[in-house]
């Protein structure tokens, strides 16, 4: 056969490709190929440890005896089938859950038949997702879970809470709220804190809570130094868990915020001038440590404490984790017949919560056990919120200028004359100097207040801000429900 008569090595590639691969773009434009039958997708362009695209095409071509090419032809059949791919149907793909068709979603166990576990409010059972239902996405994140075991009568639940060192029964429910809603792909989940004494396994209940949902590679990780590196830690997994945090920059705690309820990142597109990427997510996030000193109020309405106790008896790490690593299929059955079991089940949803979905999640869960979650998730939102109020001396100024106030009074002023009557009072007869960060002006005042409102309002105090002719206003009101400590003074 003349050279004339040979097809040129990139064709034989492109019609290999599309005759195993479908490929199909995401809403960012990125390309994905994806093996026919099989659901696990990759980007064409990945050049990841997890394996790329270019490789499985050139094993693939191998393997079936259509040669060995060269990188140029790779490449300029890769180039031909991005282009077309970016008139393909616009599909997702997920990392570990997924929403299906008719109210199921599904959990990637990371197994390489592909193997998924598909959740329904009628049951669950183990299959391959058909590929136009699910796409998933696995990175060196992504690790193994076992096959689950079905119909274990709840044994898994009480193994693992034996295993863990939680200190009440209400914080083992919380537990078991949270884990529920990690296989919720569509519900914003608050952020479980671990605290507890010292020796308390705080970093070992955590690695056991983050290993039911992402399998026993599954690990803590140091918070990163800066949010570029965090926000890629993220999207590159489901559950993201830092261990032994000891303070939290104004920074890194807006980050777990919008970690905790979704953000999306956009980025110039590496050599570009002007083409940007999309990185959206909304991710799981589990916190340890003994203290982070202050919280800010938008992330004390996003956390979850979870507290600790340490244990009367100390084993082995082996032996530790060879009894969960036994029981975890277990564990994971139970979990998934739970889910089954609340999903089923309707509830009202709290209107008065931050984190709704979450507060609905647990009314859930009580009506299907009457295990109490809905209680204990308020009462450790009022707990935050004494935390919240301890650390900040304004929140302190605010409520002790309340008390002079009468159930159902109000007060205005311009935020320059609140500035004055909350500096005189902090200072007293004293005349002691301003903390460090106190507001300087009505407009810091105004700012800080209004990150305060949600804390202030669960203490019967509510701050309303607005403009008349003559200028704009702060209004103070205290509530006829009488202020937690006045409630302790009474007894």
């Amino acid at each position: 056969m003349s050279d004339d008569d040979k097809t040129p090595a990139r064709e034989v590639i492109a019609d290999y490709a599309q005759a195993h691969f479908r490929y199909f773009r995401t809403a960012d434009g990125t390309v994905y190929a994806q093996r026919k039958g099989h659901p696990v997708a990759r980007p064409i362009r990945s050049q990841g440890t997890t394996g790329s695209h270019r490789q499985e095409l050139m094993v693939g071509l191998f393997r079936d005896g259509r040669g060995v090419f060269n990188g140029t032809a790779l490449k300029e059949a890769l180039d031909l089938i991005e282009a077309l791919a970016l008139s393909e149907d616009v599909q997702p793909v997920h990392i570990r859950v997924a929403p299906g068709f008719d109210g199921a979603t599904w959990l990637d166990l990371g197994r390489d038949d592909g193997q998924s576990v598909r959740i329904h409010p009628t049951g669950w059972d183990i299959a391959i997702p058909d590929p136009r239902e699910v796409c998933w996405r696995r990175t060196q994140l992504t690790g193994e879970l076992p096959v689950p075991v079905k119909d274990t009568d709840g044994k898994g639940i009480d193994l693992l809470l034996r295993l863990c060192n939680f200190a009440t029964a209400e914080t083992e429910c919380l537990a078991i709220a949270w884990l529920l809603g990690c296989l919720e792909p569509s519900v914003p989940v608050p952020a479980p804190f671990l605290t507890g004494p010292q020796g308390a396994g705080k970093s070992t209940g955590g690695r056991m809570l983050v290993r039911v949902i992402e399998g026993l590679s599954g690990d803590l990780r140091r918070a990163p130094k800066d949010e570029e590196n965090l926000n890629a830690a993220v999207a590159a997994g489901w559950v993201t868990a830092l261990d032994n945090l000891s303070h939290m920059t104004p920074d890194l705690s807006d980050a777990m915020c919008c970690i905790v309820t979704g953000i999306e990142n956009v980025k110039r597109a590496l050599f570009t001038d002007g083409d940007v990427y999309r990185v959206g997510y909304r991710r799981p996030l589990l916190l340890t440590g003994i203290d982070v000193g202050v919280i800010r109020p938008d992330l004390a309405e996003r956390l979850l404490p979870l507290r600790l106790e340490r244990p009367k008896i100390r084993r082995t790490e082996a032996e530790l984790w060879a009894e969960y690593a036994e029981a975890l299929p277990v564990v994971l059955g139970s979990l998934l017949d739970l889910a089954v079991k609340v999903r089923a089940v309707k509830a009202e949803t709290p209107t008065d919560l931050r984190m709704a979905d979450f507060a609905r999640l647990c009314a859930q869960l009580d009506a299907a056990t009457s295990l109490g979650a809905l209680t204990a998730y308020r009462a450790s939102l009022d707990d935050l919120n004494d935390d919240v109020i301890e650390g900040d001396l304004l929140a302190q100024t605010v409520l002790t200028h309340a008390d002079t106030l009468e159930p159902g009074g109000a007060q205005r002023m311009t935020s320059t004359e609140w500035l004055h009557c909350l500096s005189r009072l902090y200072n007293g007869d004293e005349l002691r100097s301003l903390p460090k960060g106190w507001p300087t002006t009505g407009k810091v005042l105004s700012d800080r207040l209004k990150r305060l409102q949600p804390t202030l309002a669960a203490r019967g105090v509510l701050i309303d801000m607005g403009r008349t002719y003559e200028g704009r206003y702060l209004e103070m009101t205290r509530t006829a429900a009488r202020l937690p400590h006045e409630q302790e003074q009474a007894f």
